[in-house]
């Protein structure tokens, strides 16, 4: 299993680490030796929503080989949607069995294209936004098949969780959880 972790310019970084802590940890715990992942990014350097810089292990790089791609939110994400090059490096991830996201990392998939005919989430305020691509779902984790998108930052741990289960099991996610002190069911 490999997974790309998408890291943009005006991120949030809880999105992104909400979700890439419990995950990660499937590999930590041994859950799942064999679990790979790449911080994927469009550019060299990033630069979250507060100056917080990152540096992707991957950049540019076609996002085929990925089995799960996930997309964080943050205010990058309203110019990133109109920008066809970030996008369509997105839709090279086309093939990969899983996308998700958390917050309008929603966005992101649905100007890609991954949403049309699918129930999607993100944050409240921009459920309008959202409306363009798909029927919008006031839930925290939505699952729709190949597409898993969470609500607002907060959730992001409930997506990492979900994921959890999803990869492995329901008992590895529990332990993972209670190893997070992670109170909410």
């Amino acid at each position: 299993m490999k997974i790309a972790f998408v890291i943009f310019d005006e991120f949030t970084s809880l999105d992104f680490i909400g979700a890439y802590d419990p995950i990660t940890r499937l590999k930590t715990m041994d859950f799942l030796p064999d679990l790979e992942w790449d911080i994927c990014s469009f550019n060299d350097t990033i630069t979250d929503g507060t100056g917080l810089i990152f540096t992707p292990t991957k950049v540019r790089e076609p996002l085929t080989k990925y089995d799960l791609v996930i997309i964080p939110g943050g205010i990058g994400t309203t110019s990133l949607i109109n920008n066809s090059q970030f996008i369509n490096w997105i839709k090279t991830s086309g093939t990969c069995k899983v996308k998700a996201s958390v917050c309008t990392g929603s966005l992101i998939l649905g100007a890609a294209g991954f949403l049309r005919g699918k129930k999607a989430t993100t944050h409240p305020n921009y459920f309008g936004e959202l409306k363009k691509y798909c029927k919008v779902i006031d839930k925290r984790v939505v699952d729709d098949g190949n597409i898993i998108t969470s609500r607002g930052v907060s959730s992001s741990l409930e997506l990492g969780l979900y994921l959890c289960e999803k990869l492995s099991n329901y008992e590895a996610k529990e332990i993972i959880r209670k190893q997070m002190d992670y109170q909410h069911q």
